[in-house]
């Protein structure tokens, strides 16, 4: 696959490649600018912490064999020796590799040593000015040369007056290793750059490939043809991601479904109020002007046919709210006793001018969690539905009980019935066979019920026989 310049994987290739150059170069200069400094510091350190430690324990009566560990440990050279340079102790990393045939540590005790003698050094150049420079203050430090020396008085084990402690150390030691680590840089380096390049195009490409597909994915959201393929588990940022795609095609698939639904079930809905709003309209204006009852009649059509597109307006807005928002609906501890209650009475003088009366049986003290203004929609919905469906008697019947645990509200009508074979999709949105015969508004009332009852994590059935009426259910959870 190639890689654009302003691609997700060549970016991300570049930036491996800077890294990389970064790597190396903080390496060199640490390998060959800097290897000098850090390793004399490094020896510093560890030679005065080591005299430091040396002149704490002098009053040991192990500081012998506590010396020779420092020195081997620490490859420095040791010596303890009076205020007059006459040796006392010595001791350097090789201490540990004489030959039993060279001097013993007493025989060379007291003893000033002008020349290697089975391993022991002589006093080194420069013991002179070290000795001038001591003063009981502390620790001195000097250099000679390329080698670096630390000292102070000490209290010494099994001698009366104070002693004398010089610690050296070579600080040169890396100067001849520097050339070798930088032959050896120079094919570390262009053997990693190498596997670095071809690493990091590699992992850009795989990097870049479901990205790329994400892409691909993303420009076909909302189309009939939405199947571009996504293989999951590259890593799971990009699984949701793919995930959220899926979901957001399927709302913008229902969205364009509902669109699809509204022309094709609704425009006849919105256009026959209209038509007869602007007929009678025409009537006044050309006709009944001048006759008040017509007019006044006439008028009456409008205002109705004007309140039943309100109505459908109302409805198609409402469902739609439910269907596409999104956002957590906010619940509380409802009294749905009083709730249903109270809704009854207030649809039962909604409705007086029509003359329609509402049965109640209610029981006391039930409580439910969920939206109350949604609940109360949701009950309205099924009154209004049975009132236009109940027989000459205008009467309709709300109900509230406790069925296993269930809170379960009813709303009969005493009308024909429902036929069979429609029961199964009088919830279904735009679900006109009722409207035709003038008794409905958009379809949308009972869906908004379901919809409404399932967002409560309810249910809602119906029950029919024919000539005896219908009832409509909505369960509950306590």
């Amino acid at each position: 696959m190639k890689l654009k310049t302003n691609s997700f994987g060549f970016r991300l290739w570049s930036y491996f490649v800077l890294f990389t150059a970064l790597i190396f170069t903080v390496l060199w200069l640490l390998q060959t600018v800097f290897l000098q400094n850090f390793y004399d510091s490094m020896i510093i350190n560890n030679t005065k912490s080591a005299a430091e430690k040396i002149i704490s324990d002098g009053k040991n009566e192990n500081i012998n064999s506590e010396i020779d560990e420092i020195a081997h440990n620490n490859s420095i050279l040791v010596y303890v020796t009076d205020t007059e340079g006459n040796i006392i102790y010595i001791s350097d990393e090789f201490k540990g590799m004489r030959k039993k045939e060279f001097l013993s540590d007493d025989e060379v005790k007291g003893k000033k040593i002008e020349r290697h003698q089975g391993g022991y050094r002589s006093l080194p150049d420069g013991y002179s000015e070290f000795l001038e420079k001591l003063s009981d203050s502390g620790i001195i430090e000097m250099q000679s040369g390329n080698y670096y020396i630390c000292g102070s008085y000490i209290d010494y084990y099994n001698t009366e007056e104070k002693a004398v402690l010089y610690v050296g150390a070579a600080i040169d030691a890396v100067g001849a290793s520097v050339t070798i680590i930088s032959m050896q840089l120079v094919w570390v380096t262009i053997l990693s750059v190498v596997v670095g390049f071809v690493l990091s195009w590699f992992i850009a490409k795989r990097f870049s490939v479901p990205v790329t597909l994400l892409s691909e994915k993303a420009k076909l959201l909302g189309e009939k043809n939405y199947s571009a393929e996504f293989i999951k588990g590259f890593c799971t940022e990009l699984d949701e991601l793919s995930d959220t795609l899926d979901r957001t095609n399927e709302k913008l698939n229902e969205s364009r479904d509902f669109q699809a639904e509204l022309l094709a079930n609704i425009s006849h809905d919105l256009r026959t109020p209209l038509t007869m709003i602007k007929g009678y309209a025409e009537m006044i204006r050309d006709i009944s002007w001048e006759d008040e009852k017509q007019c006044s009649e006439d008028v009456s059509v409008i205002i109705k046919e004007a309140d039943r597109l309100t109505a459908l307006v109302n409805e198609i807005l409402e469902y739609s709210e439910l269907k596409s928002d999104g956002r957590a609906e906010e619940f509380a501890k409802i009294d749905l006793s009083s709730l249903v209650r109270r809704t009854a009475v207030s649809f039962e003088n909604l409705k007086k001018p029509d003359g329609i009366t509402v049965e109640k049986s209610i029981e006391e003290t039930i409580f439910v969690s969920g939206n109350e203004s949604r609940l109360e929609r949701a009950l309205y919905n099924l009154m209004d539905n049975a009132s236009r469906h109940t027989d000459e008697s205008k009467k309709i019947k709300i109900s509230l009980s406790v069925k296993k645990e269930v809170a379960e509200i009813s709303v009969s009508d005493y009308g024909e019935g429902i036929a069979e074979n429609e029961l199964g999709h009088i919830w279904d949105r735009y679900y006109t066979s009722r409207m035709r015969k003038g008794n409905g508004v958009s379809g949308l009332g009972l869906a908004i019920v379901k919809k409404i009852a399932e967002m409560h994590k309810g249910n809602c059935c119906a029950y029919s026989e024919r000539g005896k009426g219908s009832t409509f259910v909505i369960r509950l959870p306590l």
